[in-house]
């Protein structure tokens, strides 16, 4: 048969759960009395003879069909016999309950809609070569339940994100994702040419300064959702293209962003998954406010030894503290770079439980705004959850020639070799000049919230096409 032959359109079908939901307490042997439309792929065929038994999956669930040569006519009874793993069909039929119990379809109508024309995985077992998986998702998609399962509470946590924000009155934005400069974070960019312009141009690293533009101009809460772009390597926690989101609240510090952080990742949980409790590692965590706050410095210190924020910035100190547990520093080329280093190696895969570390010292936060009591440090925080970190924010710095100033520090470690240092952005610099109010930012990684909330060990998982070597 040919495709143009196949019909374009199967009209008043039901999902398949629903019709489930539907007679759930319908007792062995029995029908329901009600006729449904179902439409999905065949997943599992067997019987001969007179009667065909099939099982039919949809996006919602699975069911058995019950095809008999008393009950179709002829020529759909043939096709029926004829059907082959993976073909999509649709079908009508009484609901029943088998005599063994199982919900089935007794069907009375069956038309094949669109053929599979490439033999399936296997059905029962799913898709367990993990390469394959990661390049073929419709194939992982197709015959593995828990991958769609993932993937829509991915779904669901950017819809709870999205009416948390929205219920707070934020207006969701969107900024350029092609930069004439980058900024917002420390990354190396991607870089593109645009050719009607003549110039190169830089895929976002973060829409941070463009948000803050936005609070300039007097949006007063604004957030995005969307991808950035980093060009850097590939882990169980790094993609090169990324989901973030990212809020800019007006009259509001780092301690109103930390509040609104763990209300918004207990709700997401709430309405991803009916609960708050996680297994994280085999643990269970519970996501509920209040998470626990502890200072970077005291963080590092405890779990090393040596609190870096004490005392002067001695680089040859902490790099010797490092290499004596066998740390390879040649890539750290700051004092901040090295103070990372420590977070990520001593501090960082042991916060299993939901906690924010706190007061980040200025030269590792260059848009934060510095402590009053403490200059060296800044009002900004990290959430961290499973070992890694979950999200970023903090008191935005505000004033222009403070800014200015910190721009050129990072220019600085950008001449001594840091290619991720932040470049000097003039333009935001300009518009900081025109008033910013106190504002508290924060940024998410969704990809990171969902490896969460799914227990997926790798950020491959819940990236549905996930960059591959």
């Amino acid at each position: 048969m040919s495709y143009e032959a196949l019909p374009h359109r199967f009209a008043g079908r039901t999902p398949i759960a629903a019709a489930r939901d539907a007679h759930e307490t319908l007792e062995a042997g029995a029908g329901s009395g009600t006729t449904y439309r179902l439409a999905g792929r065949v997943l599992g065929r067997r019987g001969q003879g007179k009667a065909v038994f099939c099982d039919l999956e949809d996006r919602t669930a699975r069911i058995q069909l019950l095809g008999s040569a008393d009950e179709l006519a002829d020529e759909a009874f043939a096709a029926l016999k004829g059907v082959s793993l993976g073909d999509i069909v649709g079908v009508e039929g009484e609901l029943i309950r088998s005599r063994r119990g199982e919900l089935t379809l007794r069907l009375t109508g069956y038309q094949l809609l669109t053929p599979c024309r490439l033999p399936l995985p296997d059905t029962f077992h799913g898709l367990k070569d993990v390469e394959a998986r990661y390049r073929q998702r419709h194939l992982d998609l197709m015959v593995t339940p828990e991958s769609r399962e993932r993937f829509a509470v991915r779904s669901r946590i950017i819809s709870s994100l999205r009416r948390f924000l929205d219920d707070r009155s934020f207006l969701e934005v969107e900024t350029p994702v092609l930069q004439p400069l980058y900024g917002g974070a420390a990354a190396r960019p991607f870089v593109t040419h645009h050719n009607a312009l003549g110039r190169d141009l830089y895929l976002r690293i973060a829409v941070e300064l463009y948000l803050k533009r936005l609070i300039v101009g007097g949006m007063e809460r604004v957030y995005e959702i969307g991808k950035n772009f980093r060009n850097e390597g590939v882990s169980f926690k790094h993609n090169p293209e990324f989901t973030m989101l990212e809020t800019y609240e007006a009259y509001a510090d780092y301690h109103d962003v930390m509040a609104m952080t763990e209300q918004m990742v207990a709700q997401a949980a709430l309405d991803a998954l009916g609960t708050t409790v996680v297994v994280v590692r085999g643990e269970s965590v519970d996501l509920a406010p209040p998470w626990r706050r502890l200072s970077l410095g005291e963080a590092i210190g405890a779990a090393c030894g040596v609190n870096p924020l004490e005392g002067a910035r001695d680089e040859a100190g902490l790099r010797a503290v490092l290499a004596a547990d066998g740390v390879d520093t040649s890539r750290d080329r700051t004092w901040a770079a090295l103070v990372d280093h420590m977070l990520s190696h001593y501090v960082e895969p042991h916060l299993n439980e939901p906690t924010f570390l706190v007061d980040y010292p200025v030269e590792l936060s260059p848009l934060s705004r510095a402590m009053p009591a403490d200059p060296t440090l800044t009002e900004r925080f990290e959430a961290f959850c499973g070992g890694m970190e979950i999200a970023n924010g903090y008191s935005e710095l505000n004033d222009p020639d403070e800014q200015h100033a910190r721009f050129e520090e990072q220019a600085a470690f950008g001449r001594a070799g840091d290619d991720e240092a932040h470049p000097i952005d003039e333009d935001y610099v300009h518009a900081l000049g025109y008033g910013m109010p106190p504002t508290g930012g924060l940024g998410v990684g969704i990809d990171r919230v969902a490896m969460l909330l799914t227990g997926a060990s790798s950020i491959r998982e819940v990236v549905l096409f996930p960059a591959m070597r």
